[in-house]
């Protein structure tokens, strides 16, 4: 027996969001719980059928926009953050949309190409274990040519100068001892890649071992593509003791440098993965490491910390009157009535409180004194003097209103933005451990106004 009518179908089919208006905070601002993301208005059952849509699309794009915001913060502003996490994504959209937030969260690359076509994202990535342990060694190499990138058209045994380097490596005066025979299969793996990729060619160089085959290996193939005018991008490390490997190779790096007069050899990028999240960058900034980039995939995209996020959609004013939904649970509490939203900024740039107002208020003013309390507990309020006053909804929809709609920047902006506006954050707010809340209040008109509904919508017990 069907479940739904077909004239259900025939309505939905029928009906649109002309008459809808929507007003948002812009895409990238920094917001705190309790501040409505959102502001729908319109015909009761069409904004109804908008819930899902709308939660399902703000989300998931706000957890991994501030779980990359995290990473970031824990990692730096000197460090590359190139999000690895397609494979591990739920799903091919997952996968996609992960890659849009994690770069408007800060991340500067991905290794999704289609992300990075769609959206242009910068791409980064390397070569798999497999395209290394799929070779044998460097016989399997038919082409060993490689142009000079002068434009002079004067074309090298590329093959054979590697060949050669390696050896030149081997019997360096600091780096003989330091490691024998290399994997054959890795240096022509390594040689194969640097044809194809001379420009931008970065080496995984943990499949056998990374100081006594990799490092050596990635070494002779980067001096030779030097020999051609190329520079190579550097090498990941993607297992084993990362602080120390990294340290290790950069001091690899540095005697390359030393014994060959290769001037910005001993900078080479050095990055890393396997498993990263923000416990790991917090233990190897403390340890002490020379990686230069982090690629991060399962613990970024699948948000591993904390899998979802508990937004929702709550009706609080319907025929202009307003609704409210109560709880034993205060923090469900819904703050009623069509509202304003404003954040408030102090002498030192830094913003200091949100506030909601009811639709009829007057704006707060700068340098005048205004009353913020808290929307529920009657002890915690305080009188904040705004140097800066800056109203947070804004249209995007406007529906039949006379309200001008707001242009939607591109990717790159939004990402500025939130960059921005994470700068602007008082530091206490921001740390890992014990951060200070950031304080979210309503103006006092608003916090009488929900305290008189609630009064008058619980129902009130009776004691036999």
């Amino acid at each position: 027996m069907p479940t739904c009518e077909d004239g259900f179908f025939e309505y939905l089919s029928s009906i649109d969001c002309s008459d809808v208006e929507v007003y948002a905070i812009p895409e990238g601002y920094v917001v705190f719980p309790k501040v409505p993301l959102m502001r729908i208005e319109g015909p009761v059952a069409v904004v109804q059928l908008l819930e899902t849509p709308f939660l399902s699309l703000v989300n998931y794009a706000s957890l991994v926009t501030t779980n990359a915001a995290r990473h970031r913060l824990v990692a730096g502003k000197s460090k590359n953050l190139l999000e690895f996490g397609l494979r591990r994504a739920q799903g091919p959209d997952g996968g996609i949309s992960a890659s849009r937030y994690s770069y408007m969260g800060g991340f500067d690359a991905t290794s999704n190409v289609a992300a990075g076509r769609l959206f242009g994202i910068p791409i980064r990535g390397t070569h798999s274990h497999a395209f290394v342990s799929s070779f044998m060694g460097l016989h399997e190499i038919t082409d060993k040519g490689l142009t000079s990138s002068d434009g002079s058209n004067k074309r090298e045994d590329f093959v054979s100068l590697v060949q050669n380097w390696l050896i030149r490596i081997q019997d360096s005066s600091s780096l003989r001892g330091t490691f024998g025979e290399t994997s054959q299969s890795e240096l022509a793996a390594f040689t194969s890649y640097a044809l194809a990729f001379p420009n931008s060619f970065l080496a995984l160089v943990d499949t056998y071992d990374v100081m006594r085959s990799g490092v050596p290996n990635f070494c002779a193939v980067a001096l030779a593509l030097n020999d051609m005018g190329y520079k190579a991008v550097g090498i990941r490390l993607d297992s084993g003791d990362l602080a120390y490997l990294s340290v290790e190779t950069r001091k690899f790096f540095h005697a390359i440098e030393k014994d060959f007069g290769v001037v910005g050899f001993g900078k080479m990028n050095i990055t890393a993965s396997n498993d990263l999240n923000e416990e790991t960058i917090d233990a190897l900034n403390k340890q002490g490491h020379e990686v230069d980039a982090f690629g991060i995939g399962t613990y970024l995209v699948t948000c591993y910390a904390q899998a979802a996020l508990g937004c929702v959609f709550k009706l609080v004013e319907i025929n202009k009157q307003p609704r409210i939904k109560l709880s034993e649970d205060v923090t469900k509490v819904s703050i009623p009535c069509k509202k304003k939203c404003y954040r408030l900024y102090g002498k030192e740039g830094y913003p200091l409180v949100d506030i909601m107002t009811g639709e009829d208020e007057p704006s707060p003013k700068i340098g005048e004194r205004l009353l913020c309390r808290h929307p529920f507990n009657e002890s915690k309020r305080a009188y904040v003097v705004p140097q800066h006053v800056e109203e947070l909804l804004k249209c995007y929809w406007p529906g039949n209103s006379s309200d001008s709609r707001e242009e939607l920047p591109s990717l790159h902006e939004i990402r500025t933005r939130c960059i921005q506006h994470l700068d602007r954050m008082r530091p206490d707010h921001m740390r890992r451990l014990n951060p200070t809340p950031y304080k979210v209040s309503v103006s006092a008109k608003l916090y009488d106004f929900i305290h008189f509904l609630w009064l008058n919508e619980a129902p009130v017990g009776e004691l036999q």
